[in-house]
């Protein structure tokens, strides 16, 4: 399920792609080639920055809300300090 900052980013990505990606990643490499993308053709800026929304989402799922850092190139990785909280079990499980 997205979140309300997940749909924002989406509806900016939509609008333009690199407004969406300095919002994710600050001014980094990701930014730089989000531009040349989106100036090369703006499907392939969509697509990098649907990308890299899709990436955010899943370090949320797995790290939790503001429990995670972008380290670079789509990458996350578990902000120092905070322990990852595990992944929701469905179904049967094992005691």
């Amino acid at each position: 399920m997205a979140a309300g900052s997940d749909v924002l980013l989406i509806l900016v990505a939509v609008l333009f792609p690199p407004a969406a990606v300095a919002i994710m990643s600050g001014c980094s490499c990701d930014l730089l080639i989000n531009l040349l993308l989106t100036l090369l053709g703006f499907i392939p800026g969509h697509i990098h920055a649907f990308w890299l929304i899709y990436k955010k989402m899943k370090a949320e799922e797995r790290y939790g809300p503001g429990r995670y850092r972008y380290v670079g190139n789509g990458t996350y990785e578990s902000h120092p300090g905070m322990v990852a909280q595990p992944a929701p079990a469905y179904g049967a499980t094992s005691y």
